[in-house]
Order: structure tokens, then C-alpha cells, then sequence
């Protein structure tokens, strides 16, 4: 596998914490750490005010050597999504809880998802998964 993407969303979350540019940047600068992650830039916050009044919130994220982590708030709707991607495994459950302590919602969904199911980890393995790739295809055409 290549990593493990968390998927959060959250309700009925606190209007202030969401309207709160200092609080999202905090999170996505010390949440790395946390992580044992290792951050390759600061936190980039910016607020979003799009063609639906309600729909304006902030949105942030920070790029770290492993991937990267990103949130989005929706204020008047009392709404959160939370995108947590790595190439390296972490405590899912301690990302949440930092989420969850931070924002208080009333209700969050989380989901997991393992992704690069055939990311080869070494050249080694990229060169004979490529060169199966290869043969495979010339087989199919000698056959054609």
C-alpha cells in the first residue's frame, strides 16, 4: 500500500472555531507534528466566499514530505471537511480526536481508505511491474 487518506466531515460544529483563520492555520501547523510528519511548507489559510452567501468559509492546507492535509469550513452551515493524506501510516484516531476537540461538532464521519493498492515501493519492483506492463502489451499486439 501506499498510505492510508482519512475522510472526515462534521456537523453541527462551533460557528466560531470555524470563522477562526488563527485556529485552522494552528491546527494544519502543529497537527503535522503530531503526526510525525514533516512539513515542507507553512500552513496556506485562505477565506472562500463563493456565489452562495452561506457557502463562504475557510480553507487551508499544508503540504508535508508525506502528502499532505487540507480543511475546509463552512461556517453557517456548521460544516467541516477534513482531507488527511500519507504515504506512511498514522494514528487516524488521535487526527480525529484533534479534529473533533478542536471544532465540536455534534455529529463527524470518518472514512479510511488505503490507497496505492500497486504503488511499487522500489525502482526494483517499478522496473518488473513495467516490463510485465511491457510484455503484456506486445503480446496482445503480436496476437492481434
Amino acid at each position: 500500500m501506499f498510505g492510508p487518506h482519512l475522510v472526515m466531515e462534521a456537523s453541527g460544529c462551533n460557528y466560531e472555531r470555524l470563522s477562526d483563520i488563527n485556529l485552522i492555520s494552528t491546527i494544519l501547523d502543529k497537527l503535522p507534528e503530531k503526526m510525525n510528519m514533516t512539513k515542507v511548507m507553512p500552513p496556506y489559510v485562505f477565506p472562500y466566499k463563493g456565489l452562495v452567501p452561506d457557502d463562504w468559509g475557510l480553507s487551508g492546507i499544508v503540504i508535508i514530505a508525506e502528502s499532505h492535509l487540507a480543511i475546509h469550513t463552512f461556517p453557517d452551515k456548521g460544516f467541516l471537511t477534513v482531507d488527511i493524506f500519507s504515504c506512511k501510516d498514522f494514528d487516524v484516531k488521535m487526527a480525529v480526536t484533534e479534529i473533533v476537540n478542536a471544532y465540536q461538532p455534534k455529529t463527524w464521519d470518518e472514512q479510511l481508505i488505503m490507497r496505492g493498492r500497486e504503488f511499487p515501493r522500489s525502482l526494483t519492483t517499478a522496473s518488473v511491474v513495467l516490463e510485465a506492463e511491457r510484455k503484456q502489451h506486445f503480446d496482445q499486439l503480436v496476437t492481434a
